[in-house]
C-alpha cells in the first residue's frame, strides 16, 4: 500500500512540476492526418542559438522569443510546399499570435531579399517576419535537412516537436493541438 501511494504522490508531484510535458503528452496523442508527422520529442532538446537577419540585415536570434511559445518554420522561395504552406501559417499567427504565441518563418540559404517579398506578395501574407538565415547557419545548427521544416519551441526556447515535411497548419487538428498547448501554458 505505501508503494501505491508513493507512486501516485510521485506522479501528482512531477505533473505538478512540470505542466507543460503533461500538456504536450495530451497534444501528441490529439495528432491526426498531417499532424501525425508531427513528432513531440520525449525531452525537450536545445534549439539554434545561431544569429540570423532581418528583411533589412540586422542580427536576430531566437532568444527574443524567450517567454513565448514558438512555431519555427525553415522555408525557401524556390520551395513549392513552402509556397503551399505559408498562407496556413499566416492563419496560425492571425488566430495565435500574440503574448504568448509566434509563428517565425526563416528563409534559409540563398533567398534574395526581392524574390522573399515578391514571394510573400504573391500568396499574400504580410503578417508573418521575413526573416533570413542565408549562409543557413542556425538551419545547420538545428540539422534542417530539406524544406520545408517546422520546429516548435517551448517559452524557454527548447524544441519540443519537429514535423519534416509540409502540413495543412489551417486544419482544425493543427489548430487543436496548437490550442491544446497554449490554454496549458497559459493556465499554469
Amino acid at each position: 500500500m505505501k508503494k501505491i501511494l508513493a507512486a501516485i504522490l510521485y506522479t501528482g508531484l512531477v505533473t505538478l512540476a512540470n505542466p507543460a510535458l503533461a500538456d504536450l503528452t495530451k497534444a501528441e496523442a490529439m495528432r491526426e492526418g498531417d499532424m501525425k508527422k508531427l513528432t513531440f520529442h520525449s525531452d525537450a532538446q536545445p534549439a539554434g542559438t545561431a544569429e540570423f537577419t532581418t528583411f533589412d540585415g540586422a542580427p536576430v536570434s531566437l532568444e527574443q522569443y524567450k517567454g513565448k511559445w514558438v512555431l519555427l518554420n525553415f522555408w525557401a522561395t524556390w520551395c513549392a510546399p513552402c509556397r503551399k504552406e505559408m498562407p496556413m501559417l499566416s492563419e496560425l499567427q492571425t488566430e495565435f499570435g500574440g503574448p504568448d504565441f509566434d509563428v517565425v518563418t526563416v528563409a534559409t540559404g540563398r533567398n534574395p531579399p526581392p524574390a522573399m517579398k515578391a514571394f510573400f506578395d504573391e500568396i499574400g501574407v504580410e503578417n508573418l517576419p521575413l526573416y533570413r538565415d542565408p549562409k543557413s547557419g542556425l538551419a545547420r545548427e538545428m540539422g534542417v535537412l530539406g524544406l520545408p521544416i517546422t520546429v516548435i519551441l517551448n517559452p524557454e526556447g527548447q524544441e519540443v516537436a519537429r514535423m519534416r515535411g509540409d502540413a495543412d497548419w489551417a486544419s482544425g487538428n493543427a489548430k487543436d493541438i496548437l490550442r491544446t498547448i497554449l490554454e496549458k501554458e497559459t493556465a499554469s
